[in-house]
């Protein structure tokens, strides 16, 4: 009987444990819309249709702050396009400097890795009705693209790659400089950074790069625009009418002598061909044509002045811009005597320029940006304005000789390629395979 007590105590002790088992909550396994709508509550989330190797497609649309100091002062819609194919493998995201159009960009088909593509505040379908353009800065535009990536890291914990083309590669390498650990590698293509409201590398470049005969072509070409002045006038009307184009904004006149002025700039931007420019015998319709395949008559429509507002009063008041040479054809000019890109900037707008913005970030990317891959073509205007890394910051910039601002990774020799893939694989560790391009 004496063991009988200690045997009922371990019996009772077992059912009271038994009792008192601890229930476990069933373990919810959610989809990966739903992750997607768990970060991003208030947004609205659609499909989009499947390109290369993604397995899923969302077009996000969020509502973001027009100040992230103050997000009580409102908010405006942004469109992020998301293409998905595993949580761990590397993560692209594309900081647009305009507004942003669903593809694939290089360096996601490089890295076969997801891809984020998010439209600048206030461009394309981001654009309020009405744009508060005090909000339209680049530290509000950073703060964006930092949150966005910030939330996703919850979902993708592979490495990360920040790109971007033109503007947007400007972007990166802004962002870059205030969140240097947000992604893993930088890779801007033909981003300029630009000094001043005008800078004069881009008019020094003009006058030395290529050849003398070819740039003599070029001012004659000039010339030869405004010497037929009325006969091409003519061909931009039929064109504008042919086009549904209306010129309210500026007239077709001003737009001919802009274009003219703008051609020297955009036919080293955009790689033109010195045996093309047409010579003293053109008719007036090869003149047109010419001149609007190198400029593009349509960039001075009211469609396109009214799009590109954002970007002006940007380069107007942070990230700096280019000017005119009108000596070539100063004589010829009967609109354009004091050409400016303010022109082309909203009225009635505060356009005071800040002159240490675009500098603190030129010093950071030159002095301590590293893992940063930049991408140039030699002949390019803009490149002008491109950063100059110092010998002691681990980044790679390489140059296509003769290139565009059209250079990509894919413009290079395979050797070069080769040499960009090694760098790569270098930062991003052997963890992260590396897909050469394919011819």
């Amino acid at each position: 009987m004496k063991y009988l007590k200690p045997l009922i105590v371990f019996i009772s002790l077992s059912f009271s444990i038994i009792g008192c088992r601890i229930q476990l909550e069933p373990v919810e396994i959610l989809t990966f819309r739903q992750n997607i709508e768990k970060l991003f509550p208030n947004a609205e989330i659609s499909e989009m249709e499947l390109t290369d190797h993604f397995t899923k497609a969302y077009q996000i649309v969020l509502e973001q702050p027009l100040d992230h100091k103050n997000p009580t002062i409102g908010t405006f819609k942004q469109y992020v396009y998301l293409s998905h194919i595993d949580e761990s493998s590397p993560t692209v995201i594309v900081t647009e400097g305009y507004n942003a159009v669903p593809r694939t960009y290089e360096m996601s088909r490089i890295l076969k890795g997801n891809q984020v593509q998010v439209e600048y505040r206030f461009y394309g379908k981001s654009r309020p009705d009405t744009i508060p353009w005090k909000y339209l800065k680049n530290d509000q535009a950073i703060e964006d693209y930092h949150k966005i990536v910030t939330k996703l890291k919850k979902i993708y914990t592979g490495k990360w790659v920040s790109t971007g083309i033109s503007k947007g590669g400007e972007t990166v390498l802004i962002y870059k400089s205030k969140y240097p650990w947000d992604v893993e590698v930088a890779v801007p293509y033909v981003a300029p950074l630009i000094n001043t409201q005008e800078d004069p590398k881009t008019q020094k470049h003009i006058n030395t790069i290529g050849s003398e005969d070819c740039r003599t072509k070029i001012t004659n070409f000039q010339r030869y625009v405004l010497k037929n002045r009325d006969s091409v006038l003519f061909e931009i009307s039929n064109y504008a009418n042919s086009e549904e184009m209306k010129f309210t904004e500026l007239s077709i006149e001003e737009a001919l002598e802009y274009a003219v002025l703008e051609f020297p700039f955009s036919f080293w931007q955009w790689g033109g061909k010195c045996d093309d420019i047409p010579t003293e015998n053109a008719t007036a319709k090869e003149l047109f044509n010419y001149i609007n395949t190198i400029v593009g008559i349509g960039f001075y429509n009211d469609k396109t002045f009214y799009n590109l507002l954002p970007s002006y009063y940007q380069h107007l008041t942070e990230l700096g811009y280019y000017g005119f040479d009108t000596t070539p054809v100063k004589d010829l000019l009967k609109i354009v005597h004091k050409p400016t890109n303010a022109r082309f900037a909203p009225k009635n707008v505060d356009l005071t320029y800040n002159p240490s913005y675009i500098n603190e970030v030129r010093d950071f990317v030159e002095n301590k940006g590293k893992n940063i891959l930049y991408i140039y073509g030699e002949y390019d205007t803009w490149g002008a304005c491109a950063p100059k890394p110092k010998p002691h910051v681990d980044a790679l910039k390489m140059v296509l000789k003769k290139g565009s601002h059209k250079t990509r990774i894919k413009s290079f020799s395979k050797e070069d390629q080769q040499l960009i893939y090694n760098k790569l694989q270098n930062w991003l560790g052997y963890s992260v395979t590396i897909y050469p391009l394919e011819d």
